[in-house]
């Protein structure tokens, strides 16, 4: 079935009024009559809508379903240093699927992307298009809000508002991340949990030691990682550790009331 994205309101509706951006993917898609479209707000609500080809319009074919919250309703943030060209673009879809529920760009003193002021509300703008795509195929039913880039400092004050977890490599060796995060879980009590991951120049020393001063230093496996494998490896595995120490959550969303 073909997910397309709406606002919330959208969803209270009998029959969807579509977005431009929506209707043109619509279009794009030459619906059947009464082909069923999951309409969907990225905040978990979902519904079922039919094409009626005569009235050229979808209509509600089912009730409004919410997914039950993420691990245990805990967030999880990736504080990401940004890289270059498809790599930045594959780190926002491969963490869009994780079900990360914010994204972080970071530009630190070793940073090679370099987003101008002028430029940020564009590229936020893309980098949500991205997100949105790979939530509507990946079957998601929430989007991560895409902050706006944000130098080294500012990140460090956000993460260190988390339990947030840093690669690095430290005498005695840091444990692995998995272990550190169980530990860390098991303790409770935190709304957040972050990953901080560095750019592919790595961080400078005076920012490795201000990151070490409010994160948790991880092992990310036996092998160098590029920024973004990092990334996607250090989401993996700290969403795996929630969901498992998390209470379970029924296999069905939530089913509501409107006709």
């Amino acid at each position: 079935m073909h997910r397309l994205l709406v606002d919330s309101a959208t969803l209270d509706a009998v029959r969807a009024d579509l977005s431009r951006e929506g209707a043109a993917h619509l279009r794009v898609l030459r619906p059947k009559d009464g082909e069923e479209f999951e309409l969907f707000d990225g905040r978990g609500a979902m519904r079922t809508y039919r094409w009626d080809a005569r009235g050229k319009a979808l209509s509600a074919a089912g009730r409004l379903r919410r997914a039950e919250p993420k691990r245990g309703g805990a967030s999880l943030i990736l504080f990401a240093c940004v890289t270059k060209g498809q790599r930045w673009d594959w780190t926002l879809q491969k963490a869009t699927e994780l079900g990360v529920d914010r994204i972080v760009p970071v530009v630190s003193a070793r940073t090679v992307v370099r987003v101008a002021f002028d430029e940020r509300d564009a590229k936020r703008e893309r980098w949500r298009r991205i997100c949105e795509e790979a939530a509507r195929q990946s079957d998601a039913a929430w989007l991560p809000e895409i902050s706006e880039p944000v130098d080294f400092g500012a990140a460090l004050a956000e993460a260190a508002k988390t339990v947030c977890f840093a690669g690095a490599l430290t005498t005695p060796p840091p444990e692995p991340l998995l272990a550190a995060a169980m530990r860390e879980l098991a303790k409770g009590g935190a709304d957040a949990y972050s990953v901080f991951v560095g750019p592919e120049g790595d961080f400078s020393p005076e920012e490795l030691a201000a990151l070490l001063a409010v994160a948790i230093p991880a092992n990310f496996g036996p092998t160098i990682l590029r920024a973004e494998t990092a990334a996607i490896y250090a989401v993996s595995v700290l969403a795996a550790a929630m969901s498992a120490a998390a209470p379970q959550p029924s296999s069905t969303p939530k089913e509501h009331d409107q006709p």
